[in-house]
């Protein structure tokens, strides 16, 4: 696949659209799911997911080729998310990012809430420990991988993985 992903990527680069819409294609659902995962939220996620490909599409001419196609997209992506991340933290009061999460209601098997409180739980991670944890747990990326998208050392990318899951683990320590 990488191989025909490359030979769409060089197609794209002389003007081949229908090329890079098959990229899109072949990408698309798994960009989103980075997207979805990083954000929390599917209107924002479909928005980053779409920036992230005319990002992508208006960064053609300068791929070379050095990294797999799809770690080009998620390095996209998860930059794209980290960004907004960071605007909305900075216009997010401190107040509302520690606010508690909405209660579920009563009838709900302890199962749902248990993946609500996990599923905040990793929201409430910052930028720099949850796209990593995401691209490992969520999306099976070697450590390697990660430290190209995220442009870090994988040192780095295992130590906030660690933490991450410090956190997640204090986090969800009354589900145990």
């Amino acid at each position: 696949m990488e191989t025909e992903d490359i030979q769409l990527v060089r197609a794209a680069q002389i003007g081949d659209f229908w090329a890079f819409e098959e990229l899109v294609r072949r990408h698309g659902a798994r960009v989103y799911r980075i997207a979805l995962r990083l954000l929390g939220n599917r209107s924002e996620a479909e928005d980053a997911a779409q920036e992230a490909f005319v990002q992508a599409w208006q960064a053609l001419p300068v791929f070379r080729g050095e990294s797999s196609v799809s770690t080009w997209l998620y390095r996209i992506v998860t930059n794209r998310c980290l960004n907004l991340l960071q605007a909305r933290r900075r216009e997010e009061p401190l107040s509302e990012r520690q606010e508690a999460p909405t209660p579920v209601p009563e009838r709900v098997a302890e199962t749902v809430d248990a993946l609500g409180a996990l599923k905040t739980a990793i929201l409430r991670l910052t930028p720099e420990q949850r796209a990593p944890l995401v691209l490992r747990e969520f999306e099976g990326r070697a450590y390697e991988e990660i430290a190209e998208i995220l442009e870090i050392s994988v040192p780095a990318v295992k130590g906030r993985l660690h933490r991450a899951r410090l956190e997640l683990l204090d986090s969800m320590r009354q589900w145990r």
